[in-house]
């Protein structure tokens, strides 16, 4: 039976962050006890049907998750213990923005079984703040992540880069000032452009322009630089950990293994009956809660993935992955063997190119291949 990990989405924010895509939703009142008797309702179908699996790791994501009281991600977790059998390690990760508020509860989180924190930090420039449009200071943001270091065991935050203006001598500065408060892991991505949010607008009508080509390979050269001597290990593209600090959650993603999820725009990927399938929730709130309470699930989406998906979903993952992907599992996963779902001409330009490395057990994108699997994926791909 496969192991499984848990993704519990919760949809709420205080305000809509101007470069965010993810399915969040500002509201007046919040209607927690509605959703939350959902959120519980939604697992225990879950759990029903995948039976008492190996769970691995939980993930509080969102929207805002420590906008939850901590009594209710105690419910929940509680609940996945009933359903679900933990291993001794089991990862519980809560998602949490710095405002005092919210740090303010972070002992109660901790009680409730979390025991990784990841904080939407973003920057520790003010004026960087302001424009991603986020409703903490620098300072709030440095108080924050030092409380959670005394509470929590594992602590990640968040970092985005590449903004308009930036140059190499900032970012490497900033960067130094979050590797001194860095725990275990950083999350550190580049802005890019999502369709269909704020910045998407702006961006359209000049009123903003990201740093060209070279000069964001250089502050992505310079990130994995930085990282690398404080001990930070880049093991995807945008994340860096210690040895052992890697995200587990994250990890059963880009390793395509089995994941459940939960809540309002969930996604998930489950193995019933010995067949894949894809898995998705209504996304607005209140009818993904109308469909809960109806039928026990708001999916939306439940169908078999095919052979052909599940090979290129596989390596999209995985190839982000800096251990790249085992032959093997990629076999017994997708039924497949590696070299028959990529194309012939364009792997042995990749690896002519230093891009890609394959040996009869593993492909591995190289760093610079990583740098390039936006434009090499489409193609390398069956």
């Amino acid at each position: 039976m496969e192991s499984l990990a848990l993704y519990i989405h919760w949809p709420f924010c205080l305000s809509k962050c101007p470069y965010c895509d993810f399915n969040s939703h500002v509201r007046e009142q919040i209607p927690q006890s509605r959703m939350v008797a959902a959120l519980r309702a939604e697992m225990a179908y879950e759990a029903q049907r995948l039976g008492r699996r190996k769970l691995t790791s939980i993930f509080f994501g969102g929207g805002t998750p420590s906008l939850l009281d901590p009594d209710n991600v105690a419910a929940l977790i509680e609940d996945a213990r009933r359903y679900f059998s933990f291993v001794d390690d089991v990862e519980i990760t809560l998602e949490a923005n710095p405002t005092s508020i919210e740090a303010g509860r972070f002992q109660g989180y901790r009680d409730a079984g979390v025991n990784r924190v990841s904080i939407g930090v973003q920057s520790f420039d003010e004026a960087a703040l302001k424009f991603l449009g986020r409703e903490h200071s620098a300072g709030q943001a440095i108080a924050a992540i030092e409380l959670a270091r005394r509470i929590f065991p594992r602590l990640s935050f968040d970092l985005i880069y590449a903004r308009p203006g930036q140059t190499e001598i900032a970012w490497r500065a900033e960067l130094a000032q979050a590797l001194s408060l860095a725990a275990d892991h950083l999350s550190l991505y580049q802005l890019t452009i999502e369709q269909g949010t704020k910045f998407a607008t702006l961006y359209a009508r000049g009123e903003f322009a990201l740093p060209d080509d070279e000069v964001s390979a250089a502050l992505y050269d310079a990130t994995a630089e930085a990282a690398a001597k404080f001990g930070l290990r880049q093991y995807e593209i945008s994340n860096y950990a210690k040895p052992g600090g890697e995200s587990r959650h994250n990890l059963a993603y880009w390793r395509y293994q089995d994941y459940a999820g939960i809540g309002p725009g969930a996604h998930g990927r489950i193995t019933l009956n010995g067949q894949l399938w894809a898995t998705q929730r209504h996304r607005a709130p209140e009818a993904w809660a109308d469909l809960v309470e109806a039928k026990g699930s708001g999916a939306t989406v439940e169908d078999v993935v095919s052979q052909a998906d599940q090979a290129r979903e596989a390596l999209l993952m995985g190839l982000r992955l800096a251990e790249g992907i085992e032959a093997a599992e990629f076999e017994r996963r997708t039924g497949l063997a590696l070299v028959d779902a990529l194309e012939p001409d364009v792997l042995q330009a990749a690896r002519e190119e230093g891009y890609l490395e394959m040996s009869d057990t593993q492909l591995v994108a190289t760093l610079e291949g990583r740098k390039r699997l936006d434009a090499l994926l489409p193609v390398l791909v069956r």
